[in-house]
C-alpha cells in the first residue's frame, strides 16, 4: 500500500529530469500528500510522443464512472491484477505514467500500536512511481485527471513494516513504463538495498499538517495510536 508520500522537487527539477515540454505546473512542494489532493504526474502525449508534467488528483476514477457519494477511486493498483481487473485494466494498457516522489510513509505494527516510518532511497535521489491515469469527463465542460500508485509485494526490508510496496521504476525504465506494450516485467519489487528507513512522528497521520518537520526523526512511543486519518 502507499497512501502517503513526500513530492518537493521543484517543478524546473523534474522537468529536467524527466524531459518533460511544455510549462510544469504551479504546485507547492508537500511533505505529506494525501488522497483526492493534486500532485505531479509525469505523461507521454500519444500523438506527439513527448512527456507532459501535469498536476492529477490521487484516487483514480475510471472514464465510465457514475459519481455518487462513496464511489470507490482507489489510490492504488495492485500489479498483479492491474492489467486484468476492470477498474484499471484500460487505464494500464493506454495510460500508464510517472508519479515523481521523495520519500513515502507506511505504518508499522508496534506492540503499542501503529507509527508512521518515512522510506527513502538510500542516495537521497528521488523516486519515480509507476501509475496509471484515467481522464474522467463529466457534463458540460467538466474534466477530471486522476491516478493511482501501482504497487507490489514488499521487498525483504520492507517486509517488516508492511506487505506491499510502490512499483519503484529505474531510470533506465522509465520509457518503456510509458511506451511499451505490456512492461509486466517491470512491476516488481525494490532491490533490497535502494532504500533507508527510519521513524517520524504521528504527526503525518492527518494531512492537515504538512512541512518538513514530518521527515524528522521521531522514536515510537508506547502510547498506542492508530494509522492515517482520512484526507
Amino acid at each position: 500500500m502507499c497512501g502517503r508520500y513526500v513530492q518537493t522537487m521543484p517543478a524546473d527539477a523534474m522537468r529536467e529530469l524527466f524531459r518533460t515540454a511544455g510549462a510544469p505546473p504551479n504546485l507547492a512542494p508537500s511533505w505529506n500528500v494525501a488522497p483526492t489532493q493534486s500532485a505531479p504526474v509525469v505523461r507521454r502525449h500519444p500523438e506527439t510522443g513527448e512527456r507532459h508534467l501535469d498536476p492529477l488528483r490521487w484516487g483514480l476514477r475510471p472514464r465510465w464512472a457514475k459519481v455518487e457519494k462513496g464511489a470507490r477511486e482507489p489510490i492504488n493498483a495492485r500489479a498483479e491484477t492491474v492489467a486484468s481487473n476492470g477498474m484499471f485494466r484500460q487505464a494500464y494498457a493506454k495510460r500508464r505514467c510517472i508519479v515523481p516522489a521523495v520519500a513515502f510513509y507506511e505504518w508499522k505494527v508496534l506492540d503499542g500500536g501503529k507509527h508512521p516510518m518515512a522510506i527513502a532511497p538510500a542516495s537521497g535521489e528521488a523516486m519515480a512511481f509507476a501509475g496509471i491515469w484515467e481522464n474522467w469527463r463529466g457534463e458540460g465542460d467538466e474534466v477530471v485527471r486522476t491516478f493511482a500508485v501501482v504497487t507490489a509485494e514488499a521487498n525483504g526490508p520492507m517486509r517488516a513494516v508492511h506487505d506491499r510496496m510502490p512499483v519503484i521504476l529505474a531510470p533506465g525504465d522509465w520509457t518503456e513504463w510509458l511506451e511499451g506494450d505490456d512492461p509486466a516485467a517491470l512491476m516488481r519489487p525494490a532491490p533490497d538495498d535502494l532504500l533507508r528507513f527510519w521513524p517520524v512522528s504521528k504527526a503525518v497521520n492527518s494531512p492537515r499538517n504538512n512541512g518538513p518537520e514530518l521527515l524528522a526523526e521521531h522514536a515510537p512511543a508506547p502510547d498506542g495510536g492508530g494509522g492515517p486519518n482520512p484526507a
